[in-house]
């Protein structure tokens, strides 16, 4: 009779692709139909509601409550229209996804029956309970009063018969519990400490937005497959498995032909999409078998992090219709390439200028200068800060292998930028303050459009680099929240700008001209920032120590690169933006710590009970056929013979042996450990007991039940492998 395992294999090699029902017409018919996008609110808002409502979003200014009023009952009709009956605050707590309550639109009529309301209170601002969510001591329990508030820069959209409506959320003593409340601070920070400074270049601007391009990676297990993995169900990734004699290693699923039931999925995932305004764009096979990516059009940095969150939700959905189960954990399996989500980074003006993209003039190319060694030097300063906003219990198995940036933040610029760089830093006052524009073009100032977009090269072991018009963050995991990142890259180069223009101001008070006071800022800031520059192979062991030697943080411990959060230069640096109090980045690492915790000690559980309950038994099953085996041939054979017919058996009995022994020892001492570190009350002291006793021994475990698994009769292997979870489709 085959075993589940072979069951459960069988079906998932069986099954084929499912038909997907495709709208008759075309994308820019449909993309936003659930969107109550600027279009919808034309069409369901009174003029004057509508006006001050986009004047309202544009200018970033606070909506008038009668004017809410009117939003609501518009927002209320086109909902109901399009087949809602209830609406929700939709919110980021700090669990890294989303949060939703649903009500009703029902209010009693006063007659014994209802009536479809919808105001301008219940659309601005609800009380959710905030004492179950993760919020680092802020709120007591016995304190649940929490406020959600309606973000009108990112549009209320229709998901599964629900009106959801962008809201932060903060508790009641004001502090945010959330990631978009320190989002929106940090770019209204970026927003007007860049514009203060584009406006040397173009007085006409009056904002400068951020924008953000995200690459989702991930991978896909048939369902059948999934379920009979309870690691996977639990945790996201196979705490154990032997890699498979074929993986990756022939490069052919990069690429390559996307697979039907596959193709299928992305199909209808991206007519979701679409509907919910969602600028799917491209998607492909990735490196690993059974990975794969989605990217949009870049977006405001805001809009484009809700549309992530949005997405991943959606991927989850959109999979189960197709007998599929997503992983977005960024190490799901050992021994290839784990996921990443690379953040295309730029700021832009709003009079159309992307910051980051060389120009055609000497003034646009001295624009670009400018913001460029400001980011550069806003990563030096707090890398360790940047480190830490992509640090988790996670993304620590992708960090540092050959396959992901290193555990290190550099900034890759390429060889072009990087000459032209040297060039402004070493050359005297005079020369840069006689270059003509013809001299700027000999040395090749306003040759940078054409040097850099064309030429420049990627670097793929750079966790930061410069792709030509944008800064691409490399080191975001597949599963993380974009906003973590983003709050910190955005917040430390909004205090990198207002501080060079200070410094720009100062030198003009002085009677410098604004060109020589630019420059000379600039060249200070090209030496500052030149230990994080670094154009070579971040995965090889030279640079480690040489990134050590230049001061860069080298820390790879997870609970000890959340001590970045609380260093007084980041403290400061949040503080004088705006975007954090201290209470609120201790609060934070208080949560980042203790979530830390609970995925290592969720983990271990399982781990152990695998490892005991379903491995161990199995081995010593398949040892016992073995001994049966020997006693036989023993019975049969004369003694010489039989030792020789029984050499290899024995040896394997005794490895069987060995390895039993190691696993019960090493889960029984891994239990011990996390009864230890239980008892300890610090947050953070307990993840880094975590960190340093528990985490090794299930390293150890896994290490034994891998080799086990290549000793055991395939036959009673209770637990899918690799070369079926990963070359089925």
């Amino acid at each position: 009779m085959p075993s589940l395992r072979f069951k459960v294999v069988d079906e998932a090699f069986n099954r084929k692709a499912d038909p997907v029902e495709i709208p008759s017409e075309s994308p820019e018919k449909y993309f936003g139909k659930l969107v109550f996008n600027r279009q919808r609110m034309f069409e369901y808002l009174p003029a004057a509601t509508f006006e001050a409502l986009t004047s309202a979003i544009d200018n970033k200014q606070l909506l008038p409550r009668e004017v809410a009023d009117s939003v609501a009952e518009g927002l209320k009709k086109w909902a109901i229209d399009n087949g809602a009956r209830h609406y929700t605050h939709w919110f980021q707590p700090l669990t890294e996804s989303t949060a939703e309550k649903h009500d009703s639109f029902i209010e009693h009529d006063g007659k014994g029956g209802v009536v479809e309301k919808f105001n301008g209170k219940l659309l601005v601002q609800q009380e959710p309970d905030a004492s179950s969510f993760p919020n680092g001591g802020i709120r007591n329990t016995f304190e649940a009063r929490g406020y959600s508030a309606w973000d009108i820069s990112s549009p209320a959209f229709i998901l599964g018969g629900t009106l959801c409506i962008p809201t932060v959320f903060i508790s009641y003593t004001g502090e945010s519990l959330d990631y978009k409340t320190p989002l929106l601070r940090a770019l209204n920070s970026v927003d007007r400490a860049a514009t203060a400074v584009a406006r040397y270049f173009n007085p006409e601007v009056n904002h400068v937005r951020s924008y953000l391009g995200w690459e989702q990676e991930y991978f896909l297990v048939d369902e059948s497959l999934y379920s009979a993995r309870p690691d996977l169900m639990l945790t996201g990734r196979t705490l154990m498995g032997h890699e498979s004699a074929k993986n990756q290693q022939l490069e052919d699923h990069y690429f390559g032909s996307i697979p039907s039931r596959v193709e299928a999925f992305m199909l209808d995932l991206e007519i979701e999409c679409h509907k919910l305004g969602i600028p799917a764009k491209t998607r492909h096979n990735e490196v690993a078998p059974n990975q794969f990516e989605l990217a949009p059009i870049f977006e405001e940095t805001n809009l484009a992090n809700d549309h992530n969150l949005l997405l991943m939700s959606l991927m989850t959905e959109v999979a189960r219709r197709h007998h599929f189960r997503v992983l977005l954990h960024e190490k799901p399996f050992a021994g290839i390439n784990g996921s990443g989500k690379h953040n295309n980074w730029s700021l832009g003006t709003d009079t159309g200028t992307l910051l980051f993209a060389p120009g055609k003039t000497p003034k646009e190319n001295l624009q670009f200068i400018t913001f460029t060694v400001n980011v550069m030097n806003a990563v030096h300063r707090h890398n360790a800060l940047l480190k830490a906003s992509i640090a988790s219990a996670t993304n620590a198995h992708r960090l540092g292998a050959n396959e992901a940036p290193p555990a290190i933040i550099s900034i890759f610029t390429g060889t072009e930028l990087a000459k032209i760089l040297d060039h402004i830093a070493n050359s005297t006052d005079d020369e840069l303050e006689n270059l003509s524009q013809k001299e700027e073009i000999n040395v090749g100032v306003s040759q940078i459009p054409e040097i850099i977009l064309d030429a420049t090269d990627r670097n793929r072991t750079s966790p930061f680099a410069f792709t030509g018009n944008r800064f691409e963050f490399r080191a975001v995991g597949s599963s993380a929240n974009c906003a973590s990142a983003m709050i910190a890259l955005n917040a430390a180069v909004a205090q990198q700008l207002d501080e060079f223009h200070a410094k720009v101001e100062s030198r003009i008070a002085a009677g410098e001209t604004l060109r020589h006071a630019l420059l000379q800022e600039i060249r200070a800031l090209i030496r500052e920032s030149a230990p994080i520059h670094f154009d070579g192979n971040g995965y090889s062991d030279e640079w480690k120590a040489e990134a050590e030697r230049r001061g860069l943080d080298c820390e790879t411990s997870v609970p000890l690169i959340f001590d970045a959060y609380l260093r007084p230069d980041t403290i400061e640096m949040f503080k004088s933006t705006g975007v954090f109090n201290e209470v609120e980045l201790q609060a934070r690492n208080e949560v980042k710590w203790e979530m830390y915790t609970k995925k290592i000690q969720i983990e271990a559980r399982v781990l152990g009970d695998l490892a005991i309950n379903h491995i161990v038994p199995v081995a010593t099953r398949y040892q016992s056929m073995l001994l049966d085996k020997v006693a036989k041939i023993r019975d049969i054979f004369p003694t010489e013979k039989a030792a020789d017919l029984s050499a290899a058996d024995i040896e394997a009995i005794e490895g069987i042996a060995a390895h039993i022994k190691a696993i019960q020892t090493e889960t029984a001492e891994m239990i011990e450990a996390r009864r230890v570190a239980n008892r300890i009350d610090s947050e953070r002291e307990k993840a880094i007991a975590y960190h340093d006793t528990v985490v090794p021994r299930m390293e150890s475990i896994r290490d034994n039940i891998d080799k086990l698994e290549l000793m055991v009769d395939n036959e009673i292997w209770p637990l899918p492998k690799y070369r079926e979870l990963l070359f089925i489709r």
